[in-house]
């Protein structure tokens, strides 16, 4: 499917992977982008501002209904929805046991919520407009839903319950959501991407994210924003990629801890 001309919502969109696809989908011809995010960095209006007149930042949390509906309302007024990538997340991490006791039952909740729960509020908003979209393209496609994952959902490190669990059940809707959406010509696809250089590592020292970078066996570095939203671009114009999940990660897999 081409982008050119296609209306898109982007969660997550006022940093690192989100924002990174953004500016991809702009770059390509895009009708609008609309950016949704908790903005827990500040960056929203910022990112929206360099992004131009077709970019339009909301700010919510993708697990609530008014904001999600809100995209979705806002992703119309540019034409028809065709595209969403669902990159909103967090990566908070604890044990379930630590030294204080048992996790609390709420942390498990919220992350789960954020990355799984506000994943699917925004396909079932978004699927429904969708679906009345007029075919495009020779394979007559209505819209693509890409979500992420990540390479914890198979290799969850200590501390990544919580995160494993909510990026592990995304992988799993990947197939059936695919499989739901065939008939009206909607395609889903998953990127499980590895260590990315992203504002959840923004705060640590350059050392580290160094020694990070080392433990991908090629290419030994952090992955780039750019390099999940050059994934992206492919995903949406190659049609025949469908119901699966790729790996972005340089070959990593995750040790325990």
């Amino acid at each position: 499917m081409e982008i050119k001309g296609k209306s898109a919502i982007v969660t997550g969109g006022a940093s690192g992977l989100g924002a990174a696809t953004a500016k991809m989908l702009l770059d390509e011809g895009a009708a609008g982008v609309v950016l949704l995010d908790i903005d827990l960095h500040g960056t929203g209006d910022k990112v929206s501002s360099e992004l131009g007149d077709k970019a339009v930042f909301i700010k919510g949390n993708v697990v609530e209904e008014e904001p999600a509906q809100k995209a979705v309302d806002e992703a119309l007024k540019f034409g028809p929805l065709y595209i969403v990538v669902n990159c909103a997340g967090v990566g908070t991490a604890s044990k379930v046991v630590g030294k204080k006791g048992p996790v609390s039952l709420d942390f498990f909740k919220d992350v789960v919520d954020t990355n799984l729960t506000g994943t699917f509020n925004v396909i079932r908003l978004a699927a429904a407009k969708m679906m009345d979209n007029d075919p495009v393209g020779d394979d007559g496609e209505r819209g693509i839903f890409i979500n992420v994952a990540s390479i914890a959902a198979y290799e969850g490190q200590l501390g990544q319950v919580a995160y494993s669990a909510s990026k592990g059940g995304i992988v799993g809707m990947t197939i059936q959501l695919a499989r739901e959406f065939a008939a009206n010509g909607i395609r889903v696809m998953t990127i499980a991407p590895g260590i990315f250089d992203t504002p959840m590592l923004a705060a640590l020292p350059d050392k580290v994210k160094e020694s990070l970078g080392k433990m991908v066996p090629y290419p030994q570095r952090l992955g780039k924003p750019s390099e999940f939203a050059s994934l992206s671009k492919h995903i949406i114009e190659n049609s025949y990629l469908n119901g699966y999940v790729i790996r972005l990660d340089g070959a990593i897999r995750m040790a325990a801890k």
